[in-house]
């Protein structure tokens, strides 16, 4: 299936906004899990679990799911197919690895908004768990920024799906 060009356009578009929309929104929600960790100030400490909540909830997740289907529409109506490319496969399981680690992190997150919505943590509280988020933000910035890499530089390499497929064109019978 291919896509017109006017749909691939906007295909692309929402593709590259969700996932440049999903590179600074963690990096937002890694500034809150900073400042909820270090802060001795037990107000920003408070504002910092609750706002990484509904940043988490309502801004990295749409992003992060609507990053995973534009790229599987991008994928499926484009030329460099989903199982073709080595890099295209590599993209789609770094999204999927994102999304599934961010949503095994929501129970964690939201533990963290209800404790400091109802008491006034310390620096010392939970600590443990507070960097948790900070590692996981940082990791998943570093893992986000190997698919825009892969994007620009598109590596060569057909898995043997694409090699299969490439060849089948060119053995075809001429008529």
């Amino acid at each position: 299936m291919t896509m017109t060009p006017g749909f691939r356009k906007f295909a692309l578009t929402a593709h590259v906004t969700s996932s440049v929309g999903t590179l600074g929104a963690v990096a937002g929600f890694l500034a809150l899990a900073v400042a909820g960790l270090t802060s001795t100030d037990s107000q920003v400490v408070r504002a910092a679990y609750l706002a990484m909540e509904l940043t988490a909830w309502y801004v990295i997740v749409p992003l992060v799911l609507a990053s995973l289907v534009t790229g599987l529409v991008q994928s499926l109506g484009t030329p460099w197919g989903l199982f073709r490319h080595y890099w295209v496969v590599a993209k789609l399981l770094l999204n999927v690895l994102v999304t599934i680690v961010l949503l095994l992190q929501l129970e964690l997150i939201g533990y963290l908004a209800d404790v400091s919505a109802e008491t006034m943590l310390s620096s010392a509280d939970l600590r443990g768990l507070r960097v948790s988020p900070v590692i996981h933000a940082a990791g998943g910035l570093l893992v986000l920024l190997v698919p825009v890499a892969l994007s620009l530089y598109k590596p060569r390499g057909l898995t043997r799906y694409g090699w299969r497929k490439q060849h089948e064109g060119s053995t075809a019978p001429q008529r």
